[in-house]
């Protein structure tokens, strides 16, 4: 767990140090909240990945089974 959380801390610093110089007192803070909000994104994008496969799944068995697609 702690090898995840600092590589999306390492992936986070880039993007931070954009908005805010490093030497900057908030720049910890800044880190942290682009982290959780990669952390946010990859969380969505694995959801609506799923939604998508169940999707297709389904889109498959009712084609296997003579069903018109709608």
């Amino acid at each position: 767990m702690t090898l995840i959380w600092r590589l999306i801390m390492i992936a986070a610093a880039p993007i931070a140090a954009l908005f805010v110089s490093q030497d900057a007192l908030n720049f910890g803070l800044m880190q942290t909240l682009i982290a959780i909000i990669l952390i946010a994104v990859a969380s969505l994008l694995a959801a609506l990945w799923t939604l998508r496969s169940q999707d297709e799944s389904r889109t498959a068995a009712g084609n296997e089974a003579g069903t018109p697609e709608s």
